[in-house]
């Protein structure tokens, strides 16, 4: 049953992936898809303790992710993702788990600052809002670029990488 749990969540998590690329959206029923198949795995796992401690642990991941959202440092879906995937991937795992998407989300981060870069052929301070002239003025420029990281593929990545080593953790 695990396994089944595990491949399930696997293609859900490409799924959410694809879909924070493309819209910056992650759509409710897949998290609530990871949620429950977190809710899956701990039942069968039999261990009461662990499965509180699961519990208890996503909650808090979940007050956190809420207090980042609220901040604008986190997308809603992405914290609500966050939770799910505590659910998924357990309380013995959640600090190997939250590494993982710290580093992924790093080098996503860095990925998107030199993509923007080559992009504006500067640090993306400031664009034109039309063509630069000899006789350029302070209105011509935009407001500050601020580019969106869909750090639901940090999240994703963690989560695949923490499901499939699971027994090496």
């Amino acid at each position: 049953m695990q396994t089944t749990v595990i491949f399930l969540a696997l293609g859900t998590l490409i799924t959410i992936a694809y879909s924070d690329v493309r819209t910056r959206r992650i759509p409710n029923v897949l998290v609530g898809a990871i949620a429950g198949l977190g809710l899956v795995r701990i039942t069968f796992a039999g261990d009461m303790t662990a499965a509180s401690n699961t519990l208890i642990a996503a909650a808090g991941v979940f007050a956190i992710g809420l207090l980042l959202f609220w901040s604008d440092v986190l997308g809603g879906g992405d914290a609500k993702l966050l939770a799910a995937m505590a659910l998924l991937v357990g309380s013995q795992d959640l600090f190997c788990f939250l590494f993982f998407m710290s580093m992924c989300g790093g080098i996503l981060a860095l990925a998107i600052l030199i993509r923007d870069k080559l992009r504006t052929g500067h640090w993306g301070l400031l664009r034109y809002s039309k063509p630069p002239s000899a006789t350029c003025s302070s209105e011509d420029f935009t407001e500050p670029i601020r580019s969106t990281v869909p750090y639901g593929v940090a999240i994703t990545t963690a989560g695949a990488f923490a499901l499939i080593l699971h027994p090496y953790l």
